[in-house]
């Protein structure tokens, strides 16, 4: 917004007379050019401190507003990402601009008020990406004139799947719109990429910017967007060619696998079928406030290290006695051997429920030590011992854990993303054998170079340690002459 403008609306709203909204005098050249773009599909790629969300929500207004009768919707990785992403941005344009939208804070949605001759008001919605039952209603909503997905480089791979199966459909009533935003994601891969560098199929408009065309960054920090950079690099150590640092603060794809907490490769992780043996289950369950609840069931044997990701459920908002229910489910007919769930907040509660009501042998998870046990369980990945199928949340959702570079310290790392998935399999993994697993001395066969070889360093070893035996016991080190003695030299023994 232009300075003189944004002047002109705190005068308004001092006489509690409420401005016209206007795109133009909003958002600066870079947002108006992608808000305008008469293209079906856009897309944006952008840094972090870039303004997208701004013209994400300024958008969705004014869609609603010149639209009427029409839905909006808005697409981040959970509701409640959702709800502090975009929703405080919503409600201010709608309180300061006086379209006396209504708020329904638990659908999260603002309705506007009935134009005539229109029968039906302007909607905005906002959905959790992560929630199959919101997805399932998106699928029952029509007159959709605007759709946002937001964080898009966080999506899992079902992102292609969403926009063309599910979006695309509820845009043909109204030959609406499909917007993707995000900032550039550590893998040079997914749907998100694609479409970014132009390898998905064509049909999608291209934007980008960095938060170096942002006029209020200057404004609120009084520091110029390369000076904030610089303070960064600092913090950090690194330069500004660090590829952290090229994809937040640049916006520019660069390759990143070591900014992953998890490296998943199907190549070694993936599995098709168990193998044949007689294994052994842990159950790892992540319960959810605010979030899913999640169960992961962990296979292995006595003879093997190699640890499996057998079976998973996420399922968000349900009631304990859902959950006991679930937990029965995934346990039928196997063998047990421990179920951990996370104790703390509320978690602490409902696993005593579960163990009064349901008689459910659960004990509390590690979690003093998640960040190690993220360590573990990466190298578990990367040296095969621990296998998921390559369609599961979980192998989905090791590509969107981050380190976060802006809160982390060099004592401390903090993880950008969460994953209900992930936290329950890392619950059960610790106290699988992969976790800790050493691998065995192999010792070289009687008659190979490598077995006289051995013999001859042994035999030397053997040596040095006889010659200094020797030496230790003339300088009274060892024996008889190592007793203490006295100052007229008479050992200690000899006094008795």
């Amino acid at each position: 917004m232009d300075p003189q403008n944004k002047e002109l609306l705190q005068k308004l709203l001092e006489k509690k007379i409420k401005p016209k909204f206007n795109l133009e005098a909003f958002l600066f050249k870079e947002q108006l050019d992608f808000v305008n773009d008469p293209s079906k599909y856009a897309v944006a790629c952008c840094s972090v401190r870039s303004g997208k969300t701004t013209a994400c929500a300024a958008d969705l207004i004014n869609t609603a507003d010149t639209m009427p009768g029409t839905t909006s919707i808005y697409i981040t990785l959970s509701r409640s990402s959702g709800e502090r992403i975009i929703w405080p941005d919503l409600l201010k344009i709608n309180r300061d601009y006086g379209f006396n939208a209504g708020v329904n804070l638990s659908k999260l949605s603002l309705t506007f008020p009935i134009k005539p001759p229109y029968r039906n008001p302007s909607i905005i919605y906002l959905f959790g990406a992560n929630d199959d039952k919101q997805i399932e209603m998106i699928r029952g909503l029509s007159n959709v004139a605007l759709v946002y997905l937001d964080e898009a480089q966080a999506m899992r791979e079902f992102i292609e799947t969403l926009i063309n199966d599910i979006v695309a459909k509820r845009l043909y009533d109204t030959n609406g719109r499909c917007r993707v935003i995000g900032t550039p994601g550590p893998i040079l891969a997914g749907y998100f990429y694609e479409i970014c560098e132009g390898i998905a199929k064509h049909g999608w408009s291209h934007h980008h910017w960095s938060m170096h065309v942002n006029p209020w960054l200057l404004k609120k920090s009084g520091l110029t967007p390369d000076q904030l950079i610089e303070q960064d690099c600092k913090r950090r150590g690194v330069t500004i060619d660090d590829p952290s640092i090229q994809r937040e603060c640049f916006g520019r794809w660069k390759h990143d696998p070591d900014a992953l907490l998890l490296n998943y490769n199907p190549e070694i992780n993936h599995y098709d079928e168990l193998p044949p043996g007689e294994y052994i289950y842990i159950l790892g369950i992540d319960l959810g406030h605010t979030d899913s609840d999640s169960l992961s069931l962990l296979a292995f044997t006595k003879h093997s290290p190699v640890t499996y990701l057998v079976e998973e459920i996420v399922t968000p908002n349900q009631l304990t006695d859902d959950l006991a229910q679930q937990i029965r489910q995934i346990t039928k007919g196997i063998r047990v051997r421990d179920m951990v769930a996370d104790t703390g907040g509320l978690g602490k509660k409902i696993v005593e429920d579960l163990k009064d009501r349901y008689s459910l042998m659960i004990e509390p998870a590690d979690k003093m030590g998640k960040i190690a046990n993220y360590r573990f369980l990466d190298n578990a990945l990367r040296t095969g011992n621990f296998k998921a199928k390559r369609n599961s949340r979980f192998a989905q959702d090791c590509a969107i854990l981050e380190r976060d570079y802006d809160k982390s310290t060099p004592d401390k790392i903090v993880v950008k993303g969460h994953s209900d998935a992930v936290d329950s399999t890392l619950y059960a993994f610790v106290l699988s054998p992969a976790y800790n697993y050493t691998p065995p001395i192999i010792k070289p066969k009687p008659g190979t170079p490598e077995f006289i070889k051995e013999q001859e360093e042994q035999h030397i070893k053997s040596l040095v340690e006889q010659v200094k035996r020797e030496k230790d016991m003339r300088e009274h080190k060892t024996g008889y002459g190592a007793w203490r003695k006295d100052k007229k030299g008479i050992p200690d023994w000899n006094k008795w």
